[in-house]
């Protein structure tokens, strides 16, 4: 036993540090948020916005990259939820890991965003990590929707699938989760 300890005594530390760091790196992207950490960015026309914006209604914040498959195929569908519900749904695109000019691309899909062309610096808050991430913000500055914990059930040929085609087939579930919760929202105010 002795020399068991003397052998796994030296090891402790590393030990401990691997599963801390393992229990740090788990929890930041796929934990339940409960308050939204605010931040401040500057949008497409040079504006300073602080979010959240704790006005009427649900902002959605939308993590996204134009090279994303993902987040092509759910902005048509955010697009279509901003129309809907009108004043009471804000989209804010936070441009992210992106070499393209999110301005241009969005002109180009027709999409009318708050575009916030800069926020890798506000990754780290939200535990994003893969793309997209979206979360929907109450006016009390509370995420009541985090993308990251939408599962949807996969088919059997979902590995065959480009992420193209996954993307496609993906999207639709979550509009359908993102309508859901926001009706709810909507519906204590």
């Amino acid at each position: 036993m002795k020399t068991m300890s003397f052998t796994i005594m030296p090891m402790l530390p590393r030990i401990l540090q691997i599963l801390s760091m393992t229990v740090l790196l788990a929890s930041p992207a796929y934990a339940e948020l409960t308050i939204a950490p605010s931040f401040t960015l500057t949008d497409a026309d040079g504006q300073k916005i602080t979010l959240p914006s704790k006005l009427d209604g649900v902002d959605i914040y939308l993590f996204w990259a134009s090279w994303c498959p993902y987040c092509k195929a759910l902005m048509p569908h955010l697009q279509s939820i901003q129309i809907e519900y009108g004043d009471d749904v804000r989209v804010y695109a936070l441009n992210i890991r992106d070499d393209e000019d999110p301005v241009e691309f969005m002109q180009n899909y027709g999409y009318d965003f708050v575009i916030l062309p800069e926020a890798d610096p506000v990754m780290g808050l939200y535990g994003v990590r893969p793309t997209p991430a979206l979360f929907l913000v109450d006016r009390q500055g509370v995420v009541q929707f985090n993308l990251y914990q939408t599962m949807l059930d996969d088919s059997n040929d979902w590995e065959s699938l480009s992420n193209r085609q996954k993307a496609a087939r993906r999207a639709p579930g979550w509009a359908a989760e993102i309508r859901r919760t926001i009706d709810n929202m909507l519906g204590e105010t």
